[in-house]
């Protein structure tokens, strides 16, 4: 079952102190903002509404089509949790042993038995469901400063797609590049190499893509866009051109859809609490539209989160408390 646009709201101390916190206190939403889980048609019809609850962010759709995985706080601990992808369940933990699930760069294997997370600034690997993570990623030189965030798995679920950031001067955060390693752990690959930031890659169903968003090409600093390239980092292609900040393009199972999350011009980054829109367009750039326009940003949609059918997708959106009581 599911609910259209209604839900069973919590009272507005519930949902401040309730089952979920914010999973990055730099880029949470304000306490007066809930968190809305959804999911929704390539075209914006029958947005449908999960769940509401104080915080939950970047849903991962199983590809048996029964379960989104996300990321939050529950019961008073940061967790990687999953609930029914048609909204007929509260959120349950995953266990992950002694690993905190503080990030929201988390995906599924291809056949849905494994979950890779970030955590620690480190790739781990653990079984659906639940168990003692096992990190993939390497050491780096303490100068570095080096952190690993996840975004893709290639099609044969043999290796995965992540950014690499590490230090300039004393900014932690100076540079972003892309990279890959075995999804069984290895030597770490670099794809990218500019000061240009890079970010959210992901293959497409044939593997003969990487889509991603860069600064490539950016005049003002935070204009990011959505590029593609193959997957050893040649053959770069720009797919959006406009005055918005565009960024985390997830292509659809079959190939035939990319949903992407579109920030107001001058935007830095993926803050959260942003009047975002969720836009789509083909694979090569072409049919741009928007699909829905909401609040929302950092955790709406940092990972793909496609059903298996490539019929919907699955997002958060942050409205306030008193625009959420007001639903019908």
């Amino acid at each position: 079952m599911h609910r259209t646009f209604f839900v069973s709201l919590f009272t507005t101390s519930a949902l401040l102190s309730g089952s979920f916190i914010p999973a990055q206190a730099q880029d949470k939403a304000q306490p007066q903002h809930i968190a809305r889980l959804m999911t929704i048609g390539i075209d914006g019809s029958d947005p449908r509404v999960l769940f509401e609850t104080a915080d939950i962010q970047a849903p991962n759709w199983t590809p048996d089509g029964n379960w989104l995985v996300c990321n939050g706080t529950l019961a008073g601990e940061k967790a990687l949790v999953r609930i029914a992808a048609d909204g007929s369940t509260q959120p349950e933990k995953i266990p992950t042993g002694d690993i905190k699930v503080t990030s929201n760069d988390h995906i599924l294997s291809p056949d849905g038995k494994t979950i890779y997370i970030t955590a620690k600034s480190h790739l781990y690997a653990l079984p659906f469901e639940g168990g003692t993570p096992k990190r993939l990623t390497n050491e780096h030189p303490a100068d570095m400063g080096f952190k690993y965030f996840l975004h893709g798995i290639t099609p044969d679920g043999k290796t995965l797609a992540y950014v690499g950031v590490s230090k300039v001067g004393d900014d932690p955060w100076g540079r972003s590049d892309l990279y890959t390693i075995p999804a069984t752990g290895g030597p770490d690959t670099r794809l990218t190499d500019t000061p240009a930031p890079d970010d959210g890659p992901e293959y497409s169903p044939d593997g003969k893509w990487l889509y991603f968003n860069s600064e490539l090409n950016a005049k003002i600093p935070g204009h990011a866009q959505c590029y593609r390239m193959k997957p050893d980092g040649t053959g770069i292609e720009q797919l959006t051109h406009d005055e918005r900040v565009n960024w985390f393009p997830h292509i659809s199972p079959d190939g035939k859809w990319i949903v992407y999350l579109s920030f107001p011009p001058g935007t830095v980054k993926h803050p959260a609490d942003k009047a975002v829109i969720l836009r789509r367009m083909r694979p090569d750039g072409s049919e741009q539209a928007d699909i829905i326009p909401f609040n929302g940003g950092q955790g709406t949609i940092n990972v793909n989160s496609w059903s298996p059918d490539s019929k919907r997708f699955a997002f958060v959106m942050y409205p306030l408390i008193e625009e959420a009581k007001s639903k019908p």
